[in-house]
C-alpha cells in the first residue's frame, strides 16, 4: 500500500483537515499518478457537506486531476512513466451495459465509480486532493497543453467536459446563437467553449460587473438577467441555452427565449429544486428542458484535445490545500474568477 497525505471531511459539519490515506500499488492494468493540481469543483462542497444526501465519510474530495505518471502496470500500454496524465470524475463503470459499450460511462446502467464518494456495490474512494492515486489505463486521460499550463486545464476535467458535451450533443457551432446562463467556474468555460465551436454566444448572467469580462471571454452579447427589457429582446432569438447556475432560479425567463424546438439543458446542480417551469413554456414552441452530466472518457479526451487544439484553459486562483476550507466559503460568496485550483506542492 502506498502512504498519501490527504485532506478529508469526516462529517457534513466537520471542516477539510489533513487525513492519510492508503492507496493501492498499481495492478497490471493501472497507472499512479503524483498529482499536481486539483481543480476545486462546487459538486466538491455540496458532497463534503452533504448536500445530495449520498456521502460517504471519510470524504476525500477532487476530481479535476492533472499530474504526472510515476509508475505503471505491467499490461498497460497508452501511457508511460514520467507523462502528463487526467483524472476527471469516474474512475469505473460496469464495462458491459449499453452506455458503456457506446462510449458514454458517465450514463453507465449500473452506475459509474466516481473518483470519490464511491459508487453502486463498490467501497468508498478518495479524490484529488491528495499526493497521488491510481486508477485503472482506461480512465485516465492524456494531456497535450504545455506544462506551464497544468494548474489551469485541471478544471477542464470536470467544467470544462461538463459544457463542452452539451454544447457538441446539440451542435453548437457557425450559425448558431447559443446562450450561457451564469458566469462561474461553469459558465465561463461554456462561453470560452461555445465561442471557440463558432456559435453566436449570448451570455445572461446577473451581475454587471461581469459583463466586461463576458465579453474578455468570448461572449458576443451580455444580459442582465435581472433587467426585464434586456431578456424580452431576447424572446423566440436562441436555438440552444447551456444552464450553468447551480442555485434554484425560475427557469421559465430562458424557456421563452428559445426558438421552435429549442432547448435548454441544465449542468447545474442546486441542492433544492428549481421552481416549476409553465408547462405552455414547453408545448406551444415545441421547446425541450433537458439536462446532460458530463462525458465518457472519449468525449473527454475530445474536449481536451480541442482545448488544446484552440489554447482554451480555464481562468484560476491557484490556493494551497490548506486554503480550502476558506476558498469552500469564497466560492459560495462568488469570490473567485472562476475556479481555484489547489497546488499539490503544499502537501508535501
Amino acid at each position: 500500500m502506498i502512504k498519501t497525505n490527504a485532506y478529508a471531511a469526516l462529517s457534513s459539519t466537520a471542516a477539510l483537515a489533513p487525513f492519510d490515506i492508503s492507496r493501492r500499488e498499481p495492478g497490471p492494468d493501472e497507472v499512479q499518478i503524483e498529482i499536481l493540481f486539483c481543480g476545486v469543483c462546487h459538486s466538491d462542497l455540496h458532497t463534503a457537506r452533504n448536500e445530495w444526501r449520498n456521502t460517504v465519510y471519510p470524504c476525500v474530495p477532487g476530481h479535476e486531476i492533472v499530474g504526472r505518471i510515476v509508475a505503471v502496470g505491467s499490461a498497460v500500454r497508452a501511457f508511460r512513466v514520467g507523462e502528463l496524465a487526467g483524472v476527471g470524475c469516474m474512475v469505473d463503470s460496469c464495462g458491459h451495459c449499453a452506455s458503456c459499450a457506446e462510449g458514454e460511462e458517465q450514463y453507465c446502467e449500473n452506475g459509474f465509480t466516481g473518483t470519490y464518494n464511491g459508487g453502486p456495490g463498490v467501497e468508498n474512494t478518495f479524490g484529488g486532493y491528495s499526493q497521488a492515486i491510481v486508477v485503472k489505463e482506461s480512465f485516465v486521460l492524456h494531456i497535450h497543453h504545455p506544462e506551464a499550463q497544468l494548474a489551469a486545464v485541471a478544471p477542464l476535467l470536470c467544467a470544462g467536459i461538463t459544457t463542452y458535451s452539451p454544447l457538441r450533443h446539440w451542435g453548437a457551432g457557425p450559425g448558431k446563437q447559443v446562450g450561457i446562463v451564469g458566469l462561474g467556474g461553469l459558465g465561463h468555460m461554456g462561453v470560452k467553449i461555445a465561442h471557440a465551436m463558432g456559435a453566436h454566444v449570448v451570455l445572461f448572467t446577473t451581475s454587471p460587473g461581469k459583463v466586461a469580462d463576458g465579453k474578455r471571454l468570448g461572449a458576443d452579447e451580455v444580459v442582465l438577467s435581472t433587467d426585464r427589457a434586456q431578456c424580452a429582446a431576447q424572446a423566440g432569438r436562441l436555438e440552444f441555452i447551456l444552464d450553468t447556475v447551480a442555485a434554484p432560479h425560475q427557469l421559465d425567463t430562458y424557456l421563452t427565449m428559445l426558438k421552435r424546438d429549442g432547448t435548454l439543458t441544465l449542468v447545474g446542480a442546486p441542492a433544492e429544486p428549481h421552481p416549476a417551469s409553465a408547462v405552455f413554456n414547453l408545448i406551444l414552441k415545441r421547446r425541450s428542458l433537458a439536462g446532460s452530466l458530463i462525458g465518457g472518457i472519449r468525449e473527454t479526451q475530445e474536449m481536451l484535445d480541442f482545448c488544446a487544439d484552440k489554447g482554451i484553459v480555464s481562468d484560476i486562483e491557484t490556493i494551497p490545500m490548506q486554503a480550502i476550507n476558506g476558498a469552500y466559503e469564497r466560492m459560495l460568496r462568488g469570490d473567485v474568477k472562476y475556479r481555484f485550483v489547489i497546488d499539490m506542492a503544499s502537501l508535501r
